[in-house]
């Protein structure tokens, strides 16, 4: 048996289109994947408006609540934009034009050919001493400050930010999977499955039903840090469908 290191997360995604549904996010799920492979617990997901004060209530919240709080959204150039001075806000501190991000940006559109606007400055705010999250696809960089990581809302651009902060974390034992195929459906392993959990409580048992357009049968899926725990789950899972085949046979 192995002694488990739990580190949990929680994920603010940011913007009105997010709630009216303009925009179908794809930053939550990934953001689950990859925190899972490494021994991260995603717990809590928000969605906010683009509202300071809604902002600074959930970064407040969750960054007391869980060991990291990755965000999503509103770090771009325009009026709407405005994570970076709500986050600066949650911790008391100024939100200021970041002087590297100034000059990663200003070579970055002089070597496009283009004007370093007021709107694209935008991209170089952050609080102060916040550190910067790589950006290898559009430049305009991420920042963490505290436990809170504060990426892009466009997939390709926090998938890429996400790739760069992940190493640098502080992560858990990873979780071990194990899944095995029930002809059963949910109605039939029901009542002995809520035994088998009961019966290995170090352990997280979920079924999930399929329908093959004729007959019901069940995925059990049995999670847990340690393969001992798993091991002795799933041989009473294994146990519980055998019984129910013979009590059918019979």
């Amino acid at each position: 048996m192995i002694s488990a290191t739990i580190v949990t997360a929680a994920m603010l995604a940011i913007g009105d289109e997010l709630l009216s549904g303009r925009t179908k996010d794809k930053n939550i799920g990934h953001l689950a994947d990859m925190l899972t492979l490494v021994g991260i617990d995603l717990r809590e997901v928000r969605i906010v408006a683009d509202d300071e004060a809604a902002i600074v209530e959930s970064v407040n919240a969750l960054r007391g609540r869980y060991d990291h709080v990755f965000t999503s959204g509103g770090i771009g150039p325009t009026h709407d934009d405005i994570t970076a001075d709500a986050i600066a806000k949650a911790f008391g501190v100024e939100c200021i034009h970041e002087p590297k991000a100034m000059e990663l940006l200003g070579a970055m559109y002089k070597r496009r050919g283009m004007e370093f606007t007021d709107s694209r400055k935008r991209m170089a705010r952050m609080p102060v001493g916040a550190e910067h999250i790589v950006n290898p696809v559009s430049t305009a960089p991420g920042f963490r400050i505290g436990n809170v990581y504060v990426m892009a809302g466009v997939p390709q651009v926090f998938q890429a930010m996400l790739d760069t902060l992940l190493p640098t974390l502080h992560a858990g034992t990873p979780i071990l999977s194990r899944t095995v195929r029930s002809p059963f459906g949910e109605g039939e392993i029901g009542v002995p499955l809520t035994g088998v959990q009961k019966k290995h409580p170090q352990t997280s048992i979920g079924s999930y039903p399929k329908f093959d357009g004729k007959s019901f049968s069940t995925d059990i899926v049995i999670r847990a840090r340690d393969a001992s725990f798993l091991d002795a789950a799933e041989a009473d899972v294994a146990a519980m469908i055998d019984a129910i085949s013979r009590t059918r046979g019979g």
